[in-house]
């Protein structure tokens, strides 16, 4: 009889092949050191490259690794969700397989765990092989969320952590589809700490998170935890008509009672352009709420999964798609 799994190690992949083995083979170490039942779930996030050969191969040789294949590329946060979902240990951690995040922290998380804490969260104590720019903008980023938010979204921290069970059967119950998991997780409450480490230099690859990339991920965090914006765009909204009546005022006063002539036609198109750029920028604001509305009303599953790999399951995450089991030759991975 096979024992129940203590620990699950949820791992999201895009475009990894460069680093996989190295990944696996430290996570491997780590949790071969704690001698208790685990689980490594890869969960490979469309990748163009030779991602999920390898670790289907890793597979074949070690029961304890499974892999969730996306149909196509759904996103970090996404894939993050479905490694979650299909985890089945007393303790779910999520960790990149970049190697920044050392898997090493893992067993320290553990013990924290082991004291009575729901979630630990991995707290960056310095961050290696990033530029001034990166370092900047990441600080400034979590520091403006805290603000902006209601919901205590610990600063310096990513999704690097550890969750016990009932918080992830608590985070299956969120179905929202433009997710932000770390602060997901914070709203969801429960006890909560961090450890910190030393976030180390990429071990090989590409970063998956381009400034667009870092952009777009900012507003869904912000949009997702907060009205804020919203009621920046009233306050901005009603000075600019204060200020566009009062200015109408003035310009009647010289017209009825002055003989002064009313020019400056240069400057009045300034400020007409000026105005409508801001009614513009409100609207682009309003339009992402809207636009969030639209995607949850749409009611199509979070994910769709091509393959399972080393999965014993009775059902599909509610969330979920799987694509029916077929012969080897419908997936051509090595293609």
């Amino acid at each position: 009889m096979m024992k129940k799994t203590v620990i699950s190690v949820v791992v999201p992949v895009y475009n990894e092949e460069a680093v996989i083995h190295e990944s696996y083979s430290r996570l491997k170490g780590v949790m071969e050191g704690l001698d208790e039942p685990y689980e490594v779930i890869f969960v490979n996030d469309g990748s163009r490259d030779a991602t999920p050969v390898i670790i289907r191969d890793i597979c074949k040789s070690d029961p304890t690794v499974r892999l969730i294949d996306f149909a196509r590329n759904f996103g970090h946060q996404t894939a993050i969700t479905a490694g979650m979902d299909y985890a089945s240990g007393d303790a779910v951690v999520v960790i990149d397989a970049d190697l920044q995040d050392p898997p090493e922290v893992i067993p320290e998380m553990i013990a924290t765990w082991r004291e009575g804490f729901d979630v630990v969260y991995g707290q960056r104590a310095q961050r290696k092989g990033e530029t001034l720019f990166k370092r900047f903008t990441s600080a400034a980023f979590y520091r403006i969320l805290q603000k902006l938010t209601d919901v205590e979204i610990p600063v310096d921290t990513g999704d690097f952590r550890l969750i016990d069970r009932k918080v992830c059967d608590a985070l299956k119950r969120v179905k929202e589809r433009n997710r932000y998991v770390r602060g997901i997780i914070s709203w969801l409450g429960f006890r909560q700490t961090g450890v910190e480490f030393v976030r180390e230099k990429r071990f090989a690859g590409e970063t998956k998170y381009p400034l667009k990339k870092m952009l777009r991920f900012a507003f869904d965090a912000i949009t997702s935890f907060s009205y804020k914006p919203l009621k920046v765009a009233t306050y901005i909204g009603s000075t600019v008509s204060l200020g566009g009546f009062a200015y109408l005022l003035v310009v009647l006063y010289l017209k009825l009672f002055t003989t002064a002539t009313v020019t400056g036609w240069a400057s009045m198109m300034a400020v007409t352009l000026f105005f409508n750029g801001v009614v513009l920028m409100m609207l682009g604001i309003i339009g992402e709420y809207i636009g969030r509305i639209y995607d949850e009303a749409k009611g199509r599953p979070l994910y769709v999964v091509r393959e399972e790999v080393n999965f014993a399951r009775a059902e599909t995450p509610a969330k979920a798609v799987v694509i029916p089991e077929k012969d080897e030759e419908h997936y051509p991975l090595a293609a």
